[in-house]
């Protein structure tokens, strides 16, 4: 087995950096905009290497199986994440590929050897974004029921995947989820004894599950300081199982070289070309199933959610973004993902002109 570099989510830099949404039309927006992203494979694996040339530490993708209607139906066009990652990882060099897999559509048998080929492709960059579902919709398309103890599969999914990489010999498994059978996998990954984790949870139960199953937690926050309520949460939730779980958010941005100009463009993509229809299904569904975001966003914040998924918006000047993004380590976040209306127009100029910004912050290197 070649020997692995530090996985780049271990890496010096203070505040990480990961490009999120990249295999999805649209990205995180639910935008009618002509210029949206439009997921194609070459202009992915494009962006995806601008962000390794820059210094990124990850690319992150979402797990979508079905759309959310509207005139865009925005995410039904979507790459699934394992094979995503085993091919970006055999275009890029040093960037984290992760795999965002939904529980109880995947297997996890199928899941620990999907991962593990992954992390020899790309030499110990794999990452596993553990998704224990939230949309009835996309679980009807594989016959499931949306069941209350979902973190409770996942936790015994989580065990039998780590058990592959570390057992010296077949064992059973009898769970309440999942019996199975004189199981076994090799190769081990190359990262040990497992890929790095991610999970993003809000609720109680998913912190629960995140304190026994990631190595970070990405959360959301409606204003950055509230964002500190969810650290020292986590950070219990963790000691008690004798962890530490990093936290990390995530971000939509509008860049632009005035203020007035960037707010100007984040008013006509999220309210007056929002695909309204898609957006009332899109926060019916989450609200209702999710349990992801602080009630108040979703009755506070509505634009946040056409404009980026209820992530935290940064829209402004290099200099009020970075400002911004300071202040997001200062509150305690490990890094954050960065999300465009279109990656492959927008990403250069917040390379070009954030990035320096915050390495004289002394959060980049």
């Amino acid at each position: 087995m070649a020997g692995a570099a530090v996985h780049p989510m271990h890496g010096p830099n203070k505040l990480k950096l990961g490009v999120f949404s990249l295999n999805s039309d649209g990205g995180l927006t639910l935008t009618k905009v002509p210029e949206r992203w439009p997921a194609t494979w070459n202009e992915i694996v494009e962006v995806s290497q601008l962000a390794d040339r820059a210094g990124f530490e990850f690319l992150l993708p979402i797990a979508r199986w079905k759309g959310f209607g509207g005139e865009m139906n925005s995410r039904e066009w979507s790459f699934e994440t394992l094979t995503h990652a085993a091919a970006l990882a055999g275009v890029t060099k040093n960037i984290g590929v992760f795999a965002t897999v939904h529980v109880p559509m995947i297997h996890p048998v199928f899941a620990a050897k999907a991962l593990t080929t992954v992390d020899h492709v790309s030499n110990g960059r794999a990452g596993l974004n553990i998704v224990c579902g939230w949309n009835p919709e996309e679980f009807g398309m594989f016959g499931l029921a949306l069941i209350e103890g979902r973190y409770e599969q996942g936790l015994e999914w989580f065990e039998i995947m780590n058990r592959i990489y570390t057992a010296d010999a077949p064992f059973d498994y009898d769970g309440k989820f999942y019996k199975l059978k004189a199981v076994s996998g090799k190769p081990r990954p190359v990262q040990q004894p497992r890929p790095i984790t991610l999970n993003a949870a809000f609720s109680p139960p998913g912190r629960e599950f995140a304190a026994k199953a990631a190595d970070y937690l990405f959360t959301t926050f409606t204003e950055i300081d509230k964002g500190r309520e969810h650290i020292e949460d986590m950070k219990k939730r963790a000691a008690a199982e004798k962890r530490q779980v990093g936290v990390f958010t995530t971000c939509h941005v509008v860049c632009r070289p005035t203020q007035a100009e960037a707010e100007a463009y984040y008013e006509y993509y999220a309210v007056t070309m929002a695909d309204k229809a898609s957006l009332d299904h899109y926060v019916k569904q989450k609200q209702t199933f999710s349990g992801s975001h602080d009630e108040e966003a979703y009755r506070l914040h509505r634009k946040r959610f056409a404009a980026g998924a209820g992530t935290y918006p940064l829209v402004g000047t290099p200099a009020f973004i970075a400002d911004q993004m300071v202040k997001i380590s200062r509150a305690g976040f490990a890094g954050t993902t960065v999300s465009f209306v279109n990656f492959k127009n927008e990403l250069p100029y917040f390379i070009d002109n954030v990035l320096p910004l915050l390495k004289e912050a002394g959060l980049r290197m």
